[in-house]
């Protein structure tokens, strides 16, 4: 293969990849799919993490990811809709979007929540133009999502839960992530 036609090969294959990442599957039906789809998160966590209820109990609000899709060929992004819930209502409708560059190669889906402990959180979170998952998370596994304890949330104003991991690239975190309120 030529220097030229791996270039064109790399390139194909690397939109290829990254259109894979827009069709999440999420698409554009409306608040009622989205809605769906958080509902289905939200039970799964429930069921299979018990703790995460009183967890989502005690937060201010929690944003629910119920599908991200990533996909990277040396350059990489990810995409998903999602929904905040203050008390188990949705009060706006989220995207998350996410570039990253460096050795990477393949593509997976996968959810997150994100609990706001605190009104300062959720206020912050509101009312920005886009929020960047940053140093103030605290990240929990889905093993930790059936006992994380009460010390823990009153010092991390927002827990965020990873899982669901399904694809060929290892490892899912949100540093970088940045989420903007949308109308769907």
């Amino acid at each position: 293969m030529t220097p030229h036609s791996r270039r064109q090969f790399l390139m194909i294959g690397g939109s290829g990849l990254m259109l894979a990442a827009c069709g999440n599957g999420v698409g554009s039906d409306g608040p009622q799919r989205i809605d769906a789809r958080v509902d289905a998160t939200r039970d799964y966590l429930r069921t299979q993490y018990p703790g995460t209820q009183d967890l989502a109990q005690r937060a201010a609000g929690v944003l629910y990811m119920p599908l991200v899709t990533e996909a990277g060929l040396g350059i990489g992004g990810a995409y998903g809709r999602g929904a905040l819930r203050i008390r188990d209502v949705t009060v706006d409708y989220y995207s998350s979007t996410k570039a990253t560059v460096g050795f990477q190669i393949g593509a997976q889906q996968y959810a997150h929540a994100l609990f706001f402990m605190t009104e300062a959180a959720l206020g912050d979170f509101r009312r920005s133009q886009g929020w960047a998952a940053s140093a103030d998370i605290r990240y929990a596994t889905p093993e930790q999502g059936a006992s994380i304890g009460k010390e823990t949330t009153e010092i991390d104003p927002v827990i965020a839960l990873v899982f669901g991991q399904q694809g060929l690239i290892a490892g899912a975190t949100l540093g970088g992530t940045k989420y903007t309120r949308i109308i769907p």
